[in-house]
């Protein structure tokens, strides 16, 4: 879905799924998927980048494969954009990272984010927050894999969701 008319500089944005994604069964209190909720943060936030939203999958992150993986990458491969977005589920988001960086996609800035918290789940959510500050990394990193998260960009090597906080660090920091 295009939300706004392309010209010489627009972002390309995949979604994948993860919590980022999921709807809440009120019944059954389990999570699922129904569409991606990307079109209307766009409209919500106002913003007027150009930008292409192109569902290649709707997967917990704990399930997705190598196959899964090489769609996202003939998906980067193929866009004529070289801003990337990637919603993503937050537990593999890093191994997907590693693969993209691997396989040597040169000229392009790819970002990945996700929540902690479903956006359906509205002011709770961190999604929308991770959204906005992925989407302006995606234009202002120089051209490499990263992972936007809790406002900070993480090069994709040096990055780890800390299992006890729910927060994403640094593997190694100058400051130590």
């Amino acid at each position: 879905m295009s939300i706004y008319k392309r010209d010489d500089h627009w972002i390309q944005v995949f979604v994948t799924g993860g919590t980022f994604d999921k709807d809440y069964n009120y019944i059954t209190g389990e999570l699922y998927f129904k569409d991606t909720h990307l079109p209307s943060m766009f409209v919500r936030g106002r913003s007027t980048l150009q930008v292409d939203i192109k569902t290649l999958m709707l997967v917990d992150s704990l399930e997705i494969t190598d196959a899964d993986r090489e769609v996202i990458l003939l998906n980067c491969k193929r866009t004529k954009s070289n801003h990337i977005l990637i919603t993503h589920g937050t537990d593999k988001m890093v191994d997907t990272a590693h693969f993209l960086a691997d396989a040597g996609l040169k000229n392009k800035t790819i970002v990945l984010t996700g929540a902690m918290v479903p956006y359906a789940f509205g002011n709770s959510s961190d999604g929308f927050f991770n959204l906005g500050s992925a989407i302006a990394f995606a234009q202002c990193k120089k051209p490499g894999v990263y992972i936007s998260m809790n406002g900070r960009c993480f090069d994709y090597d040096n990055v780890k969701k800390n299992l006890k906080t729910g927060f994403f660090e640094e593997l190694n920091s100058d400051s130590e």
